[in-house]
């Protein structure tokens, strides 16, 4: 009786596919460099701004263990972060939430990635920009990658400076509003955020064009059905 063998070409990768500084090596061999990874923290939350990142590795100070932020654990992102913060370049930038009410979530992402690349000590010649789109106005040309922080250790690298960078930011707003939890949910919209909101009503770190303040603004004005007394 004989065994089935194992296929060649397994359905699914063995081992999981972890970032690699392919994408600046190609970079590189084209003639551009030095390459930084950008990428944002905070697109989906109802408080508190936008961050964005730009990273330029040192080829020779790699930190180990690089990837997306949202992959590792708070531990790791910290401890990542002070490393990447001893041998790279960095530079971060934000979008405050009026900025994001006066324009809109991905257009005041995409300037404080602009921002954050055009604040780097160091100019960049390339910049891997994680998402669909390329901020306008760069000072280098630029590549958008989709999933790019599970893809390049630059990306991987500032989407980890720019979600604990975030997540400080938030911890120290909760120190000035301690009604609604920012420590915890860093803004997200969890039940407990939600309820303090419903309890509270929204603060100047809120994001009055999401929802669910959007939604309240347009409700209608409730009118009685009762008739008018024109004598009293």
């Amino acid at each position: 009786m004989s065994r089935r063998k194992s296929p060649d070409s397994p359905l699914f990768p063995l081992e999981p596919v972890l970032p690699d500084f392919s994408f600046e090596i190609a970079a590189k061999r084209d003639g551009f460099w030095p390459v930084a990874g950008a990428d944002e923290a905070g697109r989906g939350p109802l408080a508190g701004p936008v961050v964005a990142a730009a990273v330029i590795l040192d080829p020779d100070a790699v930190p180990a263990g690089l990837n997306d932020s949202k992959l590792l654990t708070a531990e790791q992102r910290e401890a990542l972060f002070e490393e990447i913060m001893a041998t790279a370049t960095i530079s971060i930038a934000s979008s405050s939430a009026a900025r994001i009410d006066a324009t809109d979530i991905l257009k005041a992402s995409l300037d404080a990635m602009r921002r954050a690349i055009d604040g780097l000590s160091i100019a960049a010649r390339f910049a891997l920009i994680d998402g669909r789109d390329v901020p306008q106005g760069l000072p280098c040309h630029a590549k958008a990658i989709i999933k790019g922080d599970s893809r390049s250790v630059s990306i991987a690298a500032a989407s980890i400076v720019a979600k604990v960078t975030r997540d400080r930011m938030m911890t120290r707003a909760d120190a000035t509003f301690p009604a609604y939890g920012f420590a915890l949910h860093a803004g997200y919209a969890t039940v407990k955020h939600r309820s303090a909101i419903d309890s509270h009503g929204p603060c100047s770190l809120h994001r009055m064009s999401f929802r669910p303040f959007r939604e309240a603004q347009e409700q209608p004005v409730a009118i009685s059905a009762e008739p008018l007394d024109v004598n009293s």
